[in-house]
């Protein structure tokens, strides 16, 4: 993976002699800087926020001209101005905050110049490092607070603050731009993604590769599995599918089209399963610790349910993979067969030591920032019982890489504290979950559309963690709601609503109440009757009604719907990045390998089905094992109905048949659908495998 691949490819400026030596240096000394404050609390946590975002601002300066017309070195001086001015500000402004409040939140001359210079600094690292969709939320979120919010009607109606106000709230609190979100960049993603950066170094990227050649190498369809099985080991710690298309396709395409498959298909292949390392436990691209500090739920239980859905995605990308392989009549990967105790002697211990030293350090109740460090301490450790060990020089390689990879990360979390602050301000979260439930009319198919539709969008401007961020801030409360509503109905329909929640439905509706405490009504009468409660009324009843684990377990499928459906933009046209990425390895046509992408990645749809309409996240391991391997059978059989072929080509009777059977293996609440939709695809795929041997008979 090299820095240019995660932070604007050939808009880059190329930096030399000591212009180089200085900004590597910064690189190394800000790495060093987060690692030391993740074993010891070196300053207050406003402090450490400012330092992380003025010092990759001063990187983003260097490395990230205004424009490509501006790489030349004498635009240099401008852009080390600009950085040097933008991370002096920040640093006055973390050290002003006690004379403002001593002074009555008033803010003085110097502080409205610094304050202003970080903000505007904000807006143009954005925009530098992805491009102008933040720095327009930016703006319409101040201008929302400050202004046109009050002529906006109905229930967006916003009577304004007053400009001081407006940016004391935007610097200061824990929704502003050094606030969670910060503290989340600074303490959590930065140490993993300097992790990853040694993993890199210390030559684990090659091991996952000769561990997925010895895997899946003699399979038939072996490159497109080598690549599903790499980029999901690669991805889980690279935290950029973009990253991690760039760093393993290399390898994985030109290998695929070797064998025979499309360059489009092997583009489409490597940028998919890239996507899929980010949900992909134990690190899950650091998303996993951004949710449990966002949800509070432990980080452990996270990992432990998410390890069987992210098998699935990555199962129902190999599938697409298999049947393209038949489909062209392709074999095993050519070359030298690789042996699984030859790659796991050749790499074994760079590799699994490292991420075994993290999760046992997490499990044992230590933070993640702690965790990653213990982590590259054991990756130091174990590079000497390989070939790559890794003395003085690659550790400071490695700190400076980790920090290039994070600069467009660091930029746009911090700057999209600003947006958040304002969802939080002006109340514009709640007003959007209601307006989710109302539009879906309660029904949780519909708002997992909606929160699609509103994370492709977003996605096109935002990295997926600042994404998911966004899209939990506003959308998570709504959909946890609805979930937890099929409690509820649930409850209804069977009698067994308790009897604390009867005074709240009396208040709502006292002929319901009447009727629901009576004994157990239909279920069409009690999902209208919950359909029908106001707001004020559900949340009171969801809180008497609906156990705390249950509670809990609604609210994990939430954000973890959102945090799935995060990941679409990277291979959904008409922007996606990875996609786009894979197409320039494969020497493809972009668009063309976008929508190849799009379909090989319908796990990203599927899945998150299954955490609003089953218990496959909810600790029960029996249940959970059963859904999926109905689950991977019926993703089997829809890849099988899109592509027309198993082993061999399938009717078009053939198809919709496979579809519909594939479609009832996957339906949630009915053991009886699934059992006969499992057994109508494996009996298609016996009969293509008759009829593929039909074919190859000799007359």
């Amino acid at each position: 993976m090299t820095p240019e691949d995660e932070i604007g490819g050939d808009a880059q400026r190329q930096l030399a002699g000591p212009w180089l030596w200085g900004a590597t240096g910064l690189a190394v000394a800000l790495s060093v800087f987060h690692l030391a404050a993740a074993l010891t609390p070196l300053v207050s946590d406003i402090e450490r926020n400012v330092i992380h975002f003025g010092g990759f601002a001063l990187l983003c300066a260097l490395w990230t001209p205004a424009s490509r017309r501006m790489r030349g070195r004498g635009w240099l001086w401008v852009d080390l101005a600009l950085g040097l001015a933008v991370a002096a500000a920040a640093l006055y402004v973390a050290r002003a905050e006690s004379a403002i409040y001593a002074r009555g939140v008033r803010l003085s001359t110097l502080d409205w110049v610094a304050g202003c210079v970080v903000l505007v600094g904000a807006l143009e690292f954005a925009r530098r490092a992805a491009g102008p969709v933040i720095p327009v939320l930016m703006i319409l979120a101040l201008g929302y607070v400050a202004w046109w919010g009050r002529f906006v009607g109905g229930v967006f109606n916003f009577p304004g603050l007053s400009p001081e106000t407006v940016l004391f709230r935007s610097l200061y609190g824990d929704d502003a731009m050094f606030g969670s979100i910060a503290r989340i960049s600074a303490a959590t993603v930065f140490p993993f993604i300097i992790f990853g950066a040694f993993l890199l170094r210390s030559g684990a990227g090659d091991f996952v590769i000769a561990l997925a050649r010895a895997v899946a190498g003699r399979m038939i369809g072996g490159p497109g599995l080598v690549a599903v099985i790499a980029s999901g080991l690669t991805g889980t710690i690279s935290g950029s599918a973009v990253a991690n298309t760039a760093s393993t396709g290399v390898i994985t395409i030109p290998l695929m089209k070797r064998a025979g498959f499309p360059p489009k298909f092997a583009g489409a292949v490597e940028a998919a399963a890239s996507t899929g390392g980010q949900v992909m436990p134990p690190i899950m691209g650091a998303g996993a610790f951004v949710m449990a500090s966002y949800t509070r739920i432990p980080y452990d239980r996270i990992v432990a349910v998410a390890a069987l859905p992210a098998l699935l995605y990555f199962l129902s990308v190999a599938f697409f993979v298999r049947i393209e392989a038949k489909r062209q009549g392709l074999g095993a990967m050519p070359g030298v067969a690789v042996s699984l105790w030859d790659a796991m002697k050749a790499g074994g211990a760079a590799f699994f030591l490292p991420i075994g030293a993290v999760i046992w350090a997490l499990l044992s109740g230590y933070t993640p920032s702690y965790a990653a460090v213990i982590g590259i301490g054991a990756t130091v450790a174990a590079s000497w019982l390989g070939a790559r060990r890794m003395g003085p020089r690659a550790v400071v390689e490695a700190l400076a890489l980790g920090a290039r990879n994070m600069i467009m990360t660091a930029v746009l979390l911090v700057a999209v504290g600003v947006v958040v602050n304002v969802i939080s301000t002006a109340g514009v979260g709640n007003v959007f979950s209601l307006m989710i439930a109302q539009w879906a009319g309660g029904n949780v198919l519909v708002a997992i559309a909606l929160i699609a539709v509103a994370s492709l969008v977003l996605g096109m401007g935002l990295p997926v963690t600042a994404a998911y961020i966004v899209l939990a801030t506003l959308s998570a409360p709504a959909l946890a709601g609805m979930i937890s509503d099929a409690t509820l109905v649930t409850m209804l329909a069977t009698g067994t609503l308790p009897q604390t929640a009867a005074p709240i439905l009396m208040l709502a509706s006292p002929e319901a109440a009447a009727a629901a405490m009576a004994g157990p009504i239909p279920t069409a009468e009690a999902r209208a009757l919950i359909g029908s409660l106001p707001i004020e009324a559900l949340r009171p009843l969801r809180d008497a009604a609906i156990a705390r684990e249950t509670a809990m377990a609604a609210l994990l499928s939430a954000h973890m719907i959102i945090f799935w459906l995060s990941q679409d933009s990277n291979v959904t046209p008409p922007v996606c990045l990875a996609a786009f990425t894979a197409a320039a390895i494969a020497r493809a046509p972009a668009m063309a390998t976008g929508f190849t992408s799009w379909k090989l990645a319908k796990g990203l749809y599927i899945v998150p089905l299954l955490f609003a309409f089953t218990p496959i996240l909810s600790g029960d391991w029996a249940e959970a094992l059963r859904i999926t391997a109905f689950a991977a059978v019926g993703v089997y059989g829809l890849a099988a109905s899109m592509e027309g072929w198993m082993e061999s080509r399938l009717a078009w009777p053939l198809r919709v048949a496979a579809g519909a059977a594939g479609a009832a293996a996957l339906w949630p609440a009915a053991p009886v659908a699934n059992g006969a939709g499992a057994a109508g695809v494996l009996a298609m795929l016996a009969l293509s495998i008759a009829l593929a041997k039909r074919a190859r008979a000799p007359v």
